[in-house]
């Protein structure tokens, strides 16, 4: 029996229980969306059609982040594929494994290009943004490919692969006898690697002798769902657990060991160890590349590291004990091997003052937090909006000062329950994110928090969300400015604004007109009726909350994050007599 190209490919994806396919669809891909309706059914694949191709990339992602499994993607030849590319970016930047499909113009027109309507070098394009790409230039190829694309997208450091198609190889018929599709665990490695059993040992001997072991998770840890690994490691060891911002829901936010991210009970803890966990993490700036101070020097504070990829080891900071191996695996073993050597420990009495500079720094927002005025405090929002819904939410940020304030007080209390394109800070993915989030779990509340600028970035996947019925809650933080650009511009500037302010704009009737709920709040105490009417109506919504423009113009961490991004750079100075700033007329926000 004779099979087509789109059927070929479609089976091969199947077997990798790749749930959704997430794309916008093209003449090119036609083949295959047939090979779909005919037989996604039956194989459990369903496609799932954007109004944007970047969209169905940020859903591609969100699906592997939840997952696990590398998300789908597909974009048409030419345009369609470029517009996939910023979505694959955050993927590539927080190394989520990720499958990009785009469909070729014939093979006999391309690398290099015949001169065709719609003609890319594809393969070109994508380059710099995942691990590896290939060309599937005959019917033949398409499982040996396939097969190559998951084993590279899910091994080692995951990441986006992308592959290019051919129109005609899509559509050419072969003999199905004469390729062979097989599982997964046939062809790639499903159970990863445990660390050197010597080195387990000696991480585990440095971290039994410490007098303040501290544990540092990244994002690798959550990648692979080491979280109940690490909880009980740090329990064990009475050690303070400070997640980078990839894992932030490594352990409940509430835990008496753990310290967001740069926030100041974290920065006590970090000079204060003398030994370093660090599991599946690259020293990003907001962890300070690792340097001496905040932590400590590295003549004194004895680093372990563990991470999946060799490349990893001793980036931004020389490591006592590399050990290469899966964060999950390794850490069981770690464990094991402390038990051996001690019982259990009871947390640090230096763990005190870390918890009491956490508290004195979240008692300096109390007042914003219950004060009923009008404009609204942007953590009054996010006070409303976690108190209102379940600890086991999956909650969502996309801004640039929303997550700054977002940071603060929306607790994340179980792993697999937090998504955010962090190392990138790329803006637009929260609706996308909210989306892919409630058909991975639809019996879940998924919420998102976007600044209003993000929000707008994709405004159009409201269509999709009401075209899907998922009930998904979006509160947009609407200040009606570029929030972070602008304080920055404050900050820095003296108040020299350009490019960065907006007029109102009505994002609950946006909603309305594509048959979602959506509603306007303009004080404190609407907030949480909204939010309950949202949830009531069954259908996806926008809480379009007005906010206190300068309020929300600079957090509290601003200044550091400015000063992180832009090290070693001086402003220039401006010695001429500057113009007086033009006076912008705003246009108030109107009441609902």
């Amino acid at each position: 029996m004779n099979i087509s190209g789109g059927d070929l490919l479609l089976r091969c994806i199947a077997q990798e229980k790749v749930r959704y396919i997430f794309g916008v669809v093209g003449g090119q891909w036609l083949p295959f969306i047939d090979a779909i309706y005919r037989e996604g059914k039956n194989l459990g694949v369903e496609y799932i059609g954007t109004r944007h191709e970047q969209a169905a990339a940020h859903m591609a992602d969100a699906y592997a982040r939840l997952t696990g499994i590398p998300g789908v993607c597909l974009g048409t030849v030419g345009p369609g594929a470029v517009d996939l590319v910023p979505g694959t970016y955050p993927a590539y930047a927080d190394s989520i494994p990720m499958v990009i499909l785009t469909v070729q113009n014939q093979t006999w027109k391309i690398y290099p290009d015949h001169g065709s309507t719609q003609g890319c070098d594809q393969l070109d394009l994508f380059k710099g943004v995942v691990k590896w790409n290939a060309l599937i230039s005959h019917w033949k190829r398409i499982p040996e490919l396939v097969q190559r694309a998951f084993r590279t997208a899910a091994g080692g450091q995951p990441g986006p692969v992308h592959l290019d198609i051919p129109v005609d190889v899509l559509a050419e018929m072969g003999p199905e006898d004469s390729v062979r599709i097989v599982p997964a665990e046939r062809y790639r490695a499903v159970k990863l690697p445990v660390g050197n059993p010597e080195l387990v040992k000696k991480a585990a001997k440095i971290l039994v002798e410490a007098q303040y072991p501290l544990i540092h998770p990244g994002a690798g840890s959550m990648r692979s769902r080491a979280s109940k690994e690490l909880a009980e490691l740090a329990d064990y060891l009475g050690a303070p657990v400070i997640g980078s911002v990839c894992a932030r829901d490594v352990l409940p936010n509430d835990h008496p060991l753990y310290y967001p991210a740069a926030s100041m009970g974290a920065l006590t803890a970090m000079g204060q160890a003398d030994a370093v966990l660090m599991v599946g993490s690259s020293l990003c700036d907001y962890d300070f590349w690792g340097n001496h101070p905040p932590w400590g020097h590295p003549d004194k504070q004895k680093w372990i590291q563990i991470d999946i990829d060799p490349n990893m080891i001793g980036v931004n900071r020389d490591v006592d004990v590399p050990i290469i191996g899966d964060a999950k695996e390794t850490l069981k073993a770690i464990l094991e091997e402390v038990k051996k050597l001690t019982g259990k420990k009871p947390p640090n009495p230096a763990l005190t003052a870390c918890t009491q500079a956490l508290e004195s720094q979240r008692e300096q927002y109390k007042q914003y937090i219950e004060e009923d005025v009008t404009p609204i405090h942007p953590l009054r929002i996010i006070k409303e909006v976690r108190e209102y819904f379940p600890r086991n939410a999956i909650s969502i940020v996309d801004g640039g000062n929303t997550a700054l304030w977002y940071t603060y007080l929306n607790l994340v209390y179980e792993p697999g329950t937090f998504l955010q394109a962090a190392d990138s800070g790329h803006l637009g993915v929260g609706l996308p994110y909210a989306i892919a989030a409630k058909l991975v779990d639809p019996k879940r509340p998924v919420y998102a928090v976007c600044g209003d600028g993000s929000f707008m970035l994709n405004i159009q996947e409201l269509e999709t969300a009401a075209r899907l019925e998922v009930p998904i809650i979006i509160i947009v933080n609407d200040d009606r400015q570029w929030g972070m650009i602008k304080g920055g511009q404050k900050l820095v500037f003296g108040e020299r604004y350009l490019g960065v302010d907006f007029i109102d704009v009505r994002y609950d009737l946006v909603a309305q007109a594509m048959g979602c709920h959506g509603e306007r709040v303009t004080e404190p105490k609407q907030i949480r009726p909204a939010l309950e009417r949202a949830v009531k109506s069954g259908k996806p919504a926008v809480i379009d909350v007005v906010v206190d423009r300068e309020a929300n113009l600079v957090p509290p961490d601003l200044a550091m994050i400015n000063a992180i991004w832009l090290e070693g750079v001086e402003m220039p100075k401006v010695e001429e007599e500057v113009p007086e700033k033009p006076k912008v007329k705003e246009r108030v926000p109107e009441a609902a």
